[in-house]
């Protein structure tokens, strides 16, 4: 596989070539881009002879032709589509606020702009500028948008001062790229169903019931099985979100809706991950007409469908059934009870109850139940949760197919 190191301009530049080389132990195909900072504190000579490959310096260069200057163009775009994953350390302060804000004006940062691939940064600075807020805002900013952040160690700086802004040791930043590198593929040849969203039902023409549910765990989930090598079916609710690439979507607007798009692909997938808000209840007999203002108004509700317990009853062999619970108040209890109420095999609870994380946000935190266990799974970004739900959901019995359904989400 390959990995492309992006080195920018700290001290600990020199520290990138230990990392180059604990890499290539675990025979990983090296590549090295570096700013033209870097380049002060290390030759581009030392990674060239490393690695065995050009070390991208800039998105210029001084050709005697034109076939040159087109092969410099486009060599950014390359290296984008061609690299499993883009690890940058050191990260300075710079380079994290370039990232954060979109700002391509140099090799790394507009291969960073131009690749899908999985992202790691290695943060190294002076203790203050690593706790200033703009430099804390740009991580949270960089950790919404699922990249990985390894953080600095604390202890002596070059600068004289104590305390964080010390690149992490190189055995922890080779853990995290194995940690990416590890998910890639182990969905390969599986078709994955997942459903994301919060179902309306209609109360007349203009209004309905709904949730809470931006979608943002589904669709985390939906593009954490594609990078790991699945096909994804996207059963959506409306959000205000844009589907992963590469993902088959299917918009729905009801809980029935959702239930036929599930139950009339389900045969055909091998995994199914709902992590839909389902609402549980809709009018009887919703208006024709919009309802006009006129004092106290009651409205007659009907329970929605069951998917769940639709999915457990039409499962066929070799498929496992993991629901969602979103929990206010005694979450564990109610969660566990619904697991073996519904014959799933596990369910992951949500409790909604905790501010900060689940609804509409971009971090969460979990506990993925099964009749025997109880997994936390801490506060995290919901693009690396997604990643530790289906591992756990893999986990649960492999190397047979998995199916995941969901009650309530986020």
């Amino acid at each position: 596989m390959k990995v492309t190191v992006g080195v920018s301009g700290g001290i600990a530049a020199y520290k990138a070539a230990e990392l180059v080389r604990a890499l290539q132990q675990q025979a990983l195909d090296v590549h090295v881009v570096m700013t033209e900072a870097a380049v002060q504190f290390v030759q581009p000579l030392t990674f060239a002879s490393l690695t065995g490959h050009k070390v991208i310096t800039s998105l210029w260069t001084a050709p005697e032709s034109s076939d040159d200057n087109l092969d410099s163009a486009i060599e950014h775009i390359e290296a984008a589509q061609t690299t499993d994953v883009l690890v940058v350390a050191p990260a300075t302060a710079s380079i994290l606020a370039k990232f954060a804000h979109g700002i391509a004006d140099d090799f790394l940062t507009t291969l960073y702009l131009a690749t899908t691939a999985p992202v790691i940064v290695a943060p190294a600075m002076n203790v203050n500028m690593w706790q200033h807020p703009a430099t804390q805002a740009n991580l949270e900013t960089l950790a919404s948008r699922n990249v990985h952040i390894v953080p600095p160690d604390a202890g002596y700086l070059a600068c004289g001062m104590t305390g964080s802004g010390r690149l992490a040791d190189t055995p922890a930043i080779v853990e995290a790229v194995l940690g990416v590198l590890h998910h890639r593929n182990d969905l390969a040849g599986e078709i994955v169903l997942i459903t994301a969203g919060g179902t309306r039902e209609a109360l007349d023409p203009v209004r309905f019931l709904g949730n809470r549910s931006s979608g943002k765990m589904g669709y985390a989930l939906a593009e954490a099985a594609e990078r790991r090598g699945a096909r994804v079916i996207l059963v959506t609710a409306p959000t205000a979100l844009r589907p992963p690439a590469n993902v088959e979507v299917i918009p729905v607007i009801t809980t029935e809706e959702m239930r036929a798009a599930v139950l009339g692909r389900m045969d055909q997938a091998s995994v199914v991950i709902k992590a839909a808000a389902v609402a549980d209840y809709r009018p009887l007999k919703p208006a024709d007409q919009k309802m006009k203002r006129s004092g106290p108004l009651t409205i007659e509700l009907e329970p929605t469908e069951d998917i769940l317990a639709e999915a457990v009853a039409r499962r066929h062999s070799g498929q496992l059934i993991v629901g969602f619970a979103a929990e206010t108040q005694d979450a564990v209890a109610h969660a566990r009870a619904k697991l073996m109420r519904k014959g799933a095999d596990a369910i992951v609870l949500n409790d909604v109850s905790r501010e900060g994380i689940g609804f509409d946000s971009d971090r969460n935190a979990v506990t993925f139940l099964t009749p025997s266990t109880a997994l936390e799974l801490p506060e995290m970004a919901k693009r690396d949760l997604a990643d530790r739900i289906l591992q756990e959901i893999l986990g649960l019995r492999r190397p047979q197919k998995v199916v995941a359904e969901s009650i309530t989400m986020e």
